[in-house]
């Protein structure tokens, strides 16, 4: 039986794809920010008709205290996890600072993978990494001198760094550590909570388009194909576009850039910077 950690588990592409694994039999391990809005999708997710069993996690992935309690979480409840799903993520439409001092858009989004892969790392062994990426990353731009935005932010430049950073980590991953088949994806527009976890004209865009966007379902194809499907098992660092291999950005395959990406990361989250993941 596959089991899948998910973070990012109780909205849109998440929650879709909580419930299509669920269906095809995987034994699942849900991660979302409020307890009730877990314990929903594990319901549904449990009446998906699959059987195995659906495990609740609560976290806040914007705080690095909180990877570090759920992959301790993790660590004493499964001893080998076959797919870590890194899919939480958000766009803020300003730039705030957690309590750990990290930008929320970067902690979220990048950080919180990175440390979540790091410290799962020997429960992994032999298993996918895969993380939701965006089209989103050709519209980034990395300044390894600027991963906070301090210099200036602009909500969509800085989500698409973000999306632009997992690209390079799963590269660097893949480079690192080839036995853990990393990939990542673009999912497409689609129907989220996107855009809406703050008042303002994000808020108003995303629900005035969202009937032309992508169903959650349609969304988490790429995430469930990649998680589970044969096909998939000797892809290693791609990027993935409907089911399919695609070249990323030239800065997204900047190998120069995302060692340097991997070295701060690491120092920001506190590990050694050598670390194989």
């Amino acid at each position: 039986m596959t089991l899948v950690l998910l973070t990012g588990a109780t909205r849109g592409i998440g929650q879709a794809a909580a419930i299509e694994l669920a269906r095809q039999g995987a034994e699942l391990a849900l991660v979302g920010r409020e307890a009730e809005r877990v314990t929903a999708v594990a319901m549904q997710a449990r009446a998906a008709g699959g059987g195995a069993p659906v495990h609740e996690h609560v976290a806040d992935l914007t705080l690095m205290s909180d990877v570090r309690k759920l992959a301790e979480e993790a660590r004493s409840s499964y001893e080998h996890i076959d797919v870590l799903a890194n899919n939480a993520g958000a766009l803020f439409a300003s730039r705030k600072v957690t309590s750990e001092g990290l930008e929320r858009t970067f902690a979220l989004n990048h950080l919180a993978p990175f440390l979540l892969t790091a410290l799962l790392r020997d429960r992994l062994t032999g298993g996918r990494v895969v993380t939701t990426a965006s089209d989103a990353h050709k519209s980034g731009r990395l300044d390894l001198e600027d991963l906070q935005s301090e210099k200036s932010y602009a909500a969509m430049r800085v989500y698409g760094t973000s999306k632009l950073c997992n690209i390079l980590f799963t590269r660097e991953l893949a480079k690192r550590s080839p036995e853990l088949h990393a990939n990542c994806f673009h999912p497409g527009v689609v129907r989220t909570g996107f855009g809406k976890n703050e008042n303002g004209i994000w808020k108003v865009l995303t629900t005035l388009a969202g009937p032309f966007f992508r169903s959650p379902a349609r969304g988490a194809r790429s995430l469930i194909w990649l998680s589970l499907s044969d096909e998939t098992a000797s892809l290693n660092g791609e990027y993935i576009e409907n089911e399919k291999v695609a070249q990323p950005s030239a800065q997204a395959q900047d190998e120069v850039l995302a060692e340097g990406l991997w070295e701060r990361s690491a120092e920001l989250v506190g590990l050694p910077a050598d670390a194989p993941a």
